[in-house]
């Protein structure tokens, strides 16, 4: 299937050559710098004006393999809490990113809890806002999108050990992209409150600890989910260095403090 853009010209621009101006812009690439391998990184998708220099900042910094899973949130109550889809592309403007069929088959296989399902794919954001940036960055890639609802910690755990299956036994190397904003429409004062214990626990690579922080204190972190999922399967794979790259919330752009939203841009190598 070709899955069509559902937020082009709303959270990134329409226009080709201006989208890859922007991309250019928030992901500076150091050339003094080599580009770090990492198993995981963490970046947020909200429109790019508020958050494209975080995830830039991720994005220009790492290695990007060829192959790379996009753990994203299924924000709205339709089609199936955990689904994949295992064929066809995606479509930005600036060109058809093509999904990795064999590597859909395998975690597809790896984890039943994943269903084919293109509806709750058809009008999430959190995954498209990540491709035109990799296109720009790795125009080779590949990618297996996977988009998680609301589901019990024991189900984001058995995702997480079937990404660790998956990664352990690929011949190549996989980007585990996982994507989430942290708090959401609180105060900036108390979202970075709020977001320093979520970024804690995410530094702790402590899956529980973030599950049972972001329940208690009450931390909208849409992602929370796919955060999960992935720490498990890190903490399976012996990575043990994280790193906050960068925080920002939406007041630093917006300058609005009275209703924001946080985002960080983290890495796992």
């Amino acid at each position: 299937m070709l899955r069509l853009p559902a937020v082009s010209g709303r959270f990134y621009p329409s226009d080709p050559a201006e989208l890859t101006a922007l991309i250019r812009k928030y992901a500076v690439i150091d050339s003094s710098k080599p580009p770090i391998p990492v198993r995981a990184c963490l970046v947020p998708h909200a429109g790019y004006v508020y958050s494209g220099h975080v995830a830039g900042a991720v994005l220009g910094r790492i290695a990007l393999p060829r192959k790379i899973i996009i753990l994203g949130v299924r924000h709205y109550p339709r089609g199936e809490p955990a689904a994949i889809l295992s064929s066809g592309a995606w479509r930005t403007p600036l060109r058809d990113a093509r999904i990795d069929e064999d590597l859909a088959e395998a975690l597809k296989k790896a984890c039943p809890l994943l269903r084919e399902d293109s509806v709750a794919h058809s009008t999430e954001h959190s995954l498209e806002v990540q491709l035109p940036f990799l296109q720009v960055l790795a125009p080779d890639f590949t990618f297996v999108p996977v988009a998680l609802g609301t589901v019990q910690f024991e189900s984001l755990v058995s995702v997480g050990e079937a990404l660790r299956r998956v990664l352990q036994a690929s011949k190549e190397n996989v980007l585990l992209l996982t994507t989430s904003d942290l708090n959401h429409y609180e105060d900036d004062a108390t979202t970075r409150v709020k977001d320093r214990k979520a970024i804690d626990q995410l530094l702790a690579l402590n899956s529980r600890g973030l599950y049972d922080t972001c329940r208690n204190e009450e931390i909208s972190m849409c992602g929370l989910g796919p955060a999960v999922a992935m720490i498990t399967a890190l903490n399976a794979l012996g990575v043990k260095k994280p790193e906050l790259v960068k925080y920002a919330t939406s007041a630093d752009v917006s300058e609005d403090r009275s209703t924001v939203v946080g985002y960080a841009g983290m890495i796992f190598s």
